[in-house]
Order: structure tokens, then sequence, then C-alpha cells
């Protein structure tokens, strides 16, 4: 079934015995249906890619709320045109200078808390994934750093934006 073998007189002028050989079709066909059978083994893990991507967003998201985000601007602008279509002329210095700028303020204030508040939680979720995770490699080390960046520029612009808000932090000036 698998070799052949011819036999041959030896003479002197006639070489030694030749052996042939066939390839065994069954032998190939088994090795080829098991190597197809066999499940690929990689050593690659999670690609943690989804989470790098939302610490930086966290990141970002929380530097935009210290710094002020385009979406603030234009909603303050928009908040100060309004103070002037509703504010008469007759009005006091003070009712002028609360809708005008008072309400705008409050309006930046509203918004960079919103980006705080979403860098906060994104930096929170990116920290806890691995306990939700399924067991294998550790997180990078420098997604843990990213997140914790975004948790605690998310915190100093929550608290930033509440003293904002509340004029703890440049207030109104004083019209009296």
């Amino acid at each position: 079934m698998g070799t052949k073998t011819v036999d041959v007189t030896k003479t002197a002028e006639e070489p030694e015995a030749v052996e042939a050989t066939e390839p065994d079709d069954e032998v190939t066909d088994e090795v080829t249906e098991a190597e197809a059978a066999a499940p690929e083994t990689t050593d690659e893990g999670p690609s943690f890619i989804g989470q790098g991507a939302a610490a930086v967003v966290s990141a970002a998201l929380g530097l935009v709320s210290l710094t002020g985000g385009w979406i603030g601007t234009v909603a303050a602008a928009r908040e100060t045109l309004v103070g002037q279509l509703e504010t008469s002329s007759s009005a006091s210095v003070a009712q002028q200078v609360k809708e005008v700028y008072g309400d705008a303020w409050q309006t930046t204030a509203l918004w960079a808390g919103l980006f705080a508040l979403i860098a906060l939680i994104a930096g929170v979720v990116v920290l806890a994934r691995p306990a939700f995770g399924v067991p294998g490699k550790p997180q990078p080390v420098w997604i843990k750093s990213v997140a914790w960046g975004g948790v605690a520029l998310g915190v100093i612009g929550l608290l930033m934006a509440v003293l904002k808000y509340t004029d703890v932090l440049l207030g109104l000036p004083s019209t009296s």
C-alpha cells in the first residue's frame, strides 16, 4: 500500500536494489483533514482599542470642560442675544447685566459641567471595565493612566462649572 520494493538480482554490472516509493494518498488526506479541523490558535487577546479610545475621549472632554467648547460659546452668544432682545431700555442696570451677561455665563457653566460629567463617566467606565470583562490580559497601563487623567479633569471641570454657575467663581459685578 505505502511503498513498493523492486527486487533486482545483483550482478557485477547492475546496481544494487532500487527502492521506489509512491506517496500514500490516505496519509496525506488525513493530515490535510486534521490541519483543516484544528482550530487556529493565536496568542492575541483583547485588543483594548475601545477602552483606549474611551480613555482618550474622557481626557479630551475633561480638557474641553476646563477650556470651553464651541457649543458652549455658541449657547452663551445665543443667550446674550436673547437677553438683549428681552430687556427693555428702561430696565435697571442690574436687570440688564443679569439678562445680558449673567444668563450667558450660567449657560457656559452648564455646558462645561455637561462635558465634565461625560468625561467623568467615561473615565470611570474605562477603569471599571476590567472587573466586568472576560479574564485575560490585564488592561494596559497607559489606558489606566489616561482614564485617571480624564477622571481628574472631569472632577475639576465639574467643580469649576458648579462654582461658575453659583457665581462663587467670577460672579457678576455689583451694580449698586
